[in-house]
């Protein structure tokens, strides 16, 4: 929680870590008036920029925010269709203090759990997908770039715009699968779906890496460690780096029991892997997936009963 702490106490705001290792409980007091500032993030962080600019909205005059690229800017681009913010720069954004108008706003797809049902047709040969009003944002369609890389077919069409959000239809198409490199801000761009970046990479012909992702080890579980473990879990071969993995591709995995540790971007990617096993795949606390989609399984369950 580290990370929010400076942003936040630039902007007046009274935040404190009370554990030795940076962890939660976290304390914050109110009653302060909070003043805008200049703050600068060390990572691409679309958290710790929002939890900022949404903090300065309700402070007294502007606010600037500067950090690296690749992070996922929905935020930046609802603030500047309200008039509420602008872009200064690619990586730098100026915060305009003031209320949210209030409405009915719709909301498109989300192109992380999308990414689940791309993976699905893209692991198996002949196998297509079509996901239609999902987000294009264009700091959210790596996973798309990626499993291009992989061999997938992708065909992407911009059908409209949700208060500065590109929105349009996707559709999938396996075609094999051949392993590949993943790093740099491509990593970054879909680091929520590296952990079915190791599923597939187990499931096709090569050696996949994955570099330029410490960030995984910050999120509800350390991804690294957890995602290595399903893939072995599961029969593949996988072995943890300083900031990714890589991913022997056998072209199969094997029936098996995958620990979660509570983390639902594993149970998800494992119950895809479970599409290219002849046998039973266990997902210890499976439940966990409705963190972010609920109704998953059986999503899942309905494509995969197709012809």
């Amino acid at each position: 929680m580290r990370r929010l702490v400076a942003p936040l106490g630039a902007l007046g705001g009274l935040v404190r870590v009370t554990e030795p290792g940076g962890t939660p409980p976290v304390t914050v007091g109110g009653g302060v008036a909070l003043r805008g500032a200049e703050t600068t993030v060390d990572l691409a962080s679309a958290q710790v920029r929002s939890a900022f600019e949404l903090a300065a909205l309700q402070a007294e005059g502007s606010s600037r925010i500067e950090g690296p690229g690749g992070y996922r800017d929905h935020t930046e681009r609802w603030l500047e269709a309200f008039g509420l913010g602008v872009r200064l720069s690619p990586t730098r954004f100026e915060v305009r203090p003031g209320p949210v108008p209030p409405g009915r706003y719709a909301v498109p797809g989300d192109p992380s759990s999308a990414a689940y049902l791309w993976a699905l047709a893209a692991m198996r040969r002949g196998a297509a997908v079509t996901t239609p009003d999902v987000s294009l944002n264009p700091g959210r369609i790596g996973f798309l770039q990626i499993l291009e890389a992989f061999g997938a077919e992708i065909a992407a069409e911009v059908t409209g715009s949700l208060l500065g959000d590109p929105v349009g239809t996707v559709t999938v198409r396996g075609r094999g699968l051949f392993a590949t490199e993943v790093g740099g801000e491509l990593a970054t761009a879909a680091l929520d779906e590296l952990p079915l970046v190791a599923v597939l990479g187990a499931l096709a012909e090569g050696i996949t890496v994955v570099g330029g992702a410490a960030e995984l080890r910050a999120k509800e579980s350390d991804r690294i460690v957890s995602t290595v473990d399903m893939v072995r879990a599961l029969g593949g071969g996988a072995e943890p780096t300083e900031d990714g993995f890589v991913v022997v591709g056998t072209g199969f995995l094997e029936p098996g029991r995958v620990e979660t540790e509570g983390d639902h971007r594993i149970a998800m990617a494992a119950a895809v892997a479970a599409a290219g096993v002849d046998g039973e795949v266990q997902i210890a606390d499976a439940a966990v997936a409705g963190v972010s989609w609920p109704g998953f399984y059986e999503a899942v369950e309905g494509l995969w009963s197709l012809p």
